[in-house]
């Protein structure tokens, strides 16, 4: 039974202000690429709590989750890995107490709609996109949706 398919369990913030959406700029694989301030659920951490994790650490700004866009699941193509992204929208504001980002990200932006489409292949995903799309449609869902149970 070592066949069992694990997906990865992300979350993602989509912070919008005036139109333009917080990202950060980031290395992986030796590339730059671009994605919503983002990451795996750690173990004992509820999904809110990883996406504000997620949000101070790779831009230095408190995130405080008001509801869910939408959970997403995707197949990398080239890794042939899963993943199932929640992805939270809120209030976000710089925390000053923040002196140093996470190693890997090399700085955040605030990009509009068209400049996300501009990125092409520089985006990390699709995921980014579709979420940004969500965003506009309005799609909001309770945060009550999601409910971390205690053992």
């Amino acid at each position: 039974m070592n066949n069992i398919w694990k997906p990865h369990i992300t979350v993602a913030a989509v912070i919008e202000n005036d139109g333009r959406f917080l990202l950060v700029r980031e290395a992986v694989g030796g590339r730059e690429v671009f994605n919503q301030p983002a990451g795996h659920l750690d173990p004992d951490e509820t999904l809110y709590q990883a996406a504000i994790r997620e949000t101070l650490e790779e831009t230095g700004y408190r995130f405080v989750p008001e509801s869910l866009v939408g959970i997403y699941q995707w197949r990398s193509p080239g890794e042939q890995r899963s993943f199932i992204r929640f992805a939270f929208t809120g209030r976000a504001e710089p925390d000053p107490a923040v002196t140093g980002l996470d190693p890997d990200i090399l700085g955040i932006e605030w990009r509009s709609r068209e400049e996300i489409i501009a990125l092409g292949n520089r985006a990390r995903s699709p995921l980014i996109l579709r979420c940004v799309d969500d965003f506009l449609a309005g799609h909001r869902y309770p945060l009550a949706a999601l409910s971390a149970v205690d053992y």
